[in-house]
């Protein structure tokens, strides 16, 4: 069975995980960077066409496989798309042997205590059974951080793992992503109040289950070492979250046992005016030095 073959493949996470989950509000801009501005569409069909379109190319191109690559993140609208005739969770996992892992927040409320929680999900459930059916592994469900205030933290974690449960109980695995903004002054100490949040979450996941954390590059290398090696834990991946993919990746390969889960930092300098050959060879070398980093902790 797949599942079991793809675990493995996650628990060794000897790779990265290419975040291609950029949604209705962040597709612009990931359009643009891409050299596709506004003007090139007339309304939100033909932007996801494009979008489509741009993933699609990042997921067929030679470099992109299971080798380096061992999970990608898709938007909704990508699983219920096609690639060359084929579902894309079906295509990524038996074309390029790459695990497939669905976005299934909805977006975040107003900050409170420094911190934002994900907009309500009335419709989990259904969502979770159809990428159950679509051959989906896992999820991936973000929350922000932007002060070290402990009821702001403790709130965003509790409905993390409550909605991890839910995750848990259709047979997905959650990646868990409280994303810590990487600019605030009190950052280290936002780290330290998240981990310890995390750590005593943890003890509410059943003993046969795992979750797995997606969480900003920290402050201190090593610092969610204890997370890395918590028996809950299948993988702890990093956000760029901001960082230049030199910056994101140099200060990964300081922690050990973490691996890549980039957007923004995987696709930078990828252009719809590209050549082929252009393109796969300025992806080529990203997915080579986001691996590096991966591997070297």
């Amino acid at each position: 069975m797949s599942n079991a073959k793809q675990t493995e493949q996650m628990q060794k996470g000897a790779g990265f995980i290419a975040a291609l989950d950029q949604s209705g509000g962040s597709t612009p801009k990931a359009l643009r960077l891409y050299g596709i501005d506004e003007s090139a569409y007339s309304n939100e069909v033909e932007m996801f066409d494009l979008i489509h379109q741009m993933r699609a190319r990042i997921i067929k191109s030679p470099a992109f496989t299971g080798d380096k690559v061992v999970g990608a993140i898709l938007f909704e609208q990508t699983m219920d798309r096609e690639i060359d005739g084929t579902p894309t969770a079906t295509y990524l996992w038996e074309t390029r042997g790459v695990v497939p892992f669905l976005k299934i927040d909805k977006g975040l409320e107003a900050e409170v205590n420094g911190c934002q929680l994900m907009k309500p999900m009335p419709e989990l459930d259904a969502l979770l059974a159809r990428a159950a059916k679509a051959g989906i592994f896992g999820t991936k469900e973000r929350s922000v951080i932007s002060a070290a205030n402990a009821d702001g933290i403790k709130a965003v974690v509790a409905q993390q793992f409550e909605v991890g449960a839910q995750v848990l109980s259709h047979g997905l695995v959650p990646i868990i992503e409280p994303e810590v903004t990487i600019s605030i002054t009190d950052k280290a100490e936002a780290e330290a109040l998240l981990r310890d949040a995390i750590l005593a979450a943890l003890d509410t996941v059943p003993a046969d289950k795992q979750v797995m954390l997606k969480l900003s590059l920290p402050s201190e290398a090593n610092f969610y070492k204890p997370l890395v090696d918590h028996p809950r834990v299948m993988k702890v991946v990093a956000l760029s979250g901001g960082y230049s993919r030199d910056d994101a990746n140099a200060m990964l390969a300081q922690n050990s046992g973490m691996i890549a889960s980039f957007s923004r930092a995987l696709t930078e300098g990828l252009s719809a005016q590209q050549t082929d050959a252009e393109f796969d060879a300025m992806l080529g070398s990203a997915i080579d030095s986001i691996h590096a980093a991966s591997i070297a902790g």
